[in-house]
């Protein structure tokens, strides 16, 4: 599995397309930490990654589904990695077959 850089998934974050997923999940979160409750430096944290072993890559983060995305403050998102790791989800794709 090649891990994504954090070069890389800063890049990705800076996205317009994360830019518009990010705002989706805040305003369903209310602009609240889902944890603590506060409404200080919110971030939105992936609470799994979804890895395509088939294409040897991440999804892209603007891709998950809301259950998998939630708002977060700043500090709880930090002690929340230094506490916890990010299950990592394999999902198998089977290519589509040409009929002809």
């Amino acid at each position: 599995m090649n891990p994504v850089t954090e070069e890389i998934y800063a890049e990705k974050l800076n996205d317009p397309r994360w830019e518009k997923r990010r705002q989706q999940i805040l305003i369903r979160d209310r602009f609240r930490c889902m944890n603590c409750n506060c409404n200080e430096n919110l971030q939105v944290h992936h609470r799994q990654y979804h890895y395509l072993p088939n294409q040897k890559r991440f999804i892209e983060p603007w891709d998950y589904s809301d259950e998998v995305l939630i708002t977060l403050c700043a500090d709880c998102h930090r002690k929340g990695h230094a506490q916890y790791v990010v299950p990592v989800k394999f999902i198998h794709v089977k290519p589509l077959k040409h009929i002809l």
